[in-house]
């Protein structure tokens, strides 16, 4: 029990009957009031398959926390589908419900004086939320991925999620029938789980169990196997070790660490928004990340896994072939890990992979051998130019024109854009401009998996470019840009973009410029004026007046005071 809620209820004499009284009623008893209180940050829901398991798996913590002699206090926290309301004016809460759900863990924690949290989430924001919060708070805590769909199948092929927003574009252009349409969109997702490909929400599990965060293999099981189950138990026995040493986030979240994810997620060729959320956990545990760092790390780490969106593999495929650890090990082995690294299972990284193979088995080929590897470096590259001052996130690998120069076709909000897409009005060359969905200016930096997909589906992702200063989908590639900074809402060079102007993204130079002088660009600079928020109440309107650049991991704590 914490000392400030131990003082309350066991020290005050008289005093202490209100406390104690509470407590008795939700199921303490007199030899309780001496244990550790340990928060569940229950993300279940029914508005996702992502978290529709979750409730079993909080029950299972439950009952381990009992088990290692701690008292469990569950409480739930929110979340938003992104695959659900994924081109919908409802995407803009979705990078607004990281905050709320940090918020939310952060205020139960604290008010009712925990003595440790374990959290388990499943959708895309409820892991960098989760540790947003561990790190504020840095109470002992674990966090406890809910665990990972089974692939869909239809004709003999494996299907996720983006196969259906995929085959909209397919069906749009011709290539597919309304039946194959349905028969996908039937198929794809078969039960409860997150994204099956290295998409945000697994991308995020497997960087929090590379920086120490959960336990091994936890961040690659299915969500609807046993081992989940078992896995959740064991994290609860281990957060109740954690408790008793005093074993705490900040001890676990470091720049090391934190340089460990970033390497993790290049070898498995995760999501571009986990480097939105990590500069966010960064921030929060007070630690100096730039996109500079993933730029470094970039360049030394290859890609080791053939993984969806890009790649064959969903994430229990990964599981089968070694998980996280084998990826871990093979990095490790050649120097690019910190094997000093504390996890929260006491031990160091080299401790945890000791016994881990060095290559992976050869009768797989999800992760190739380190000889062979899928690119010789990371896949997600930062760019800069006069179009992204603050620098922009690209996926630079898998594309087969890494340069593409062509007419800007600007529109002011993804609606437009899809409707162009699905109209036949993009053309080979084009480079299409998205602006007004950053941070501040959506506001809440929609992710544009519905364009996307659809120039996919058309046949024009190796030829058609796309920058936005909004968000990718984890599901997400081709010649696309995304969270280019200053934002158009702040006056950014993306909000002065004209039709037709000449763009260059160059993904080798890790180049993105609107060619035209730079008097020009002045000129236009001169005679812009900011647009009136789109919400005045409400909790759009709070975030878009708080948050920060996503170049600083649109943060809504940076300049409070």
């Amino acid at each position: 029990m914490s000392e400030n809620l131990r003082s309350q209820v066991v020290t005050q004499g008289v005093q202490r009957s209100p406390n104690r009284a509470m407590l008795r009623a939700v199921g303490f008893r007199d030899e309780d009031f001496t244990k550790a209180i340990v928060g569940i940050a229950n993300g279940y829901s029914t508005i996702t398959p992502c978290n529709m398991g979750i409730n079993k798996l909080a029950q299972r913590a439950e009952i381990g926390i009992r088990n290692a002699g701690g008292m469990p206090q569950m409480f739930g926290t929110i979340t938003i589908s992104d695959g659900i309301s994924m081109g919908t004016e409802g995407m803009k809460y979705s990078l607004v419900s990281r905050e709320v759900i940090a918020d939310s863990i952060e205020t139960a924690c604290t008010g009712q004086s925990m003595d440790g949290v374990l959290a388990i989430g499943g959708c895309d924001k409820n892991m960098p939320g989760a540790l947003i919060a561990i790190a504020r708070m840095n109470i002992p805590a674990i966090f406890v991925y809910g665990g990972t769909i089974k692939p869909g199948n239809y004709n003999g092929r494996d299907l996720t999620v983006v196969s259906s927003f995929e085959a909209v574009g397919q069906y749009s252009a011709g290539k597919i029938d309304e039946n194959e349409l349905l028969e996908v969109e039937r198929h794809a997702c078969p039960g409860a789980g997150s994204c099956g490909g290295m998409y945000t929400a697994n991308t995020m599990s497997s960087a929090i169990e590379a920086m120490g965060m959960s336990l091994p293999y936890s961040s690659t099981m299915a969500a609807e196997d046993e081992e989940k189950a078992e896995s959740t138990e064991k994290s609860a026995f281990f957060l109740l070790e954690a408790i008793r040493q005093q074993i705490l986030p900040s001890q676990i979240i470091t720049r090391k660490s934190l340089e460990n994810a970033i390497s993790v997620i290049m070898a498995v060729g995760g999501s571009t928004n986990a480097v939105l959320h990590l500069l966010a956990i960064a921030h929060t545990a007070g630690i100096e990340l730039t996109l500079n760092d993933f730029e470094t790390i970039r360049a030394r780490v290859p890609v080791l896994c053939d993984l969806k969106p890009s790649g064959r593999y969903v994430a229990t495929d990964l599981h089968k072939a070694g998980g996280i650890p084998q990826v871990m090990k093979m990095l490790l082995v050649h120097n690019l890990l910190h094997d000093d690294c504390l996890t929260i299972t006491g031990q160091t990284v080299a401790e945890v992979l000791a016994d881990v193979p060095e290559e992976p088995s050869a009768n797989q080929d999800v992760i190739r051998p380190w000889n062979n590897p899928l690119y010789q470096q990371g896949h997600l590259a930062i760019l800069r130019g006069n179009l992204a001052a603050e620098g922009a996130v690209a996926k630079i690998t898998g594309i087969k024109i890494p340069k593409i120069t062509g007419p800007a076709r600007v529109f002011e909000a993804e609606e437009a854009c899809l409707d162009a897409i699905l109209a036949k009005k993009i053309y080979p060359g084009d480079v299409i401009v998205i602006r007004y969905e950053g941070p501040k200016g959506g506001p809440g930096m929609r992710e544009m998996l519905a364009p996307t997909s659809a120039i996919i589906g058309a046949g024009l992702g190796d030829c058609v470019g796309l920058i936005t200063d909004g968000r990718f989908s984890g599901g997400t590639y081709g010649m696309v840009v995304g969270h280019v900074a200053p934002e158009a809402a702040v006056g950014g060079a993306i909000a002065l973009v004209e039709e037709g102007d000449t763009i260059t993204i160059d993904a080798h130079a890790r180049s993105l410029h609107l060619d035209i002088s730079d008097e020009e660009l002045a000129s236009r600079r001169a005679n812009w004026q900011p647009r009136p928020p789109r919400y005045t109440t409400g909790v759009l309107a709070k975030y878009s007046k708080l948050v920060s650049s996503s170049s600083l991991g649109a943060v809504t704590d940076l300049d409070l005071f």
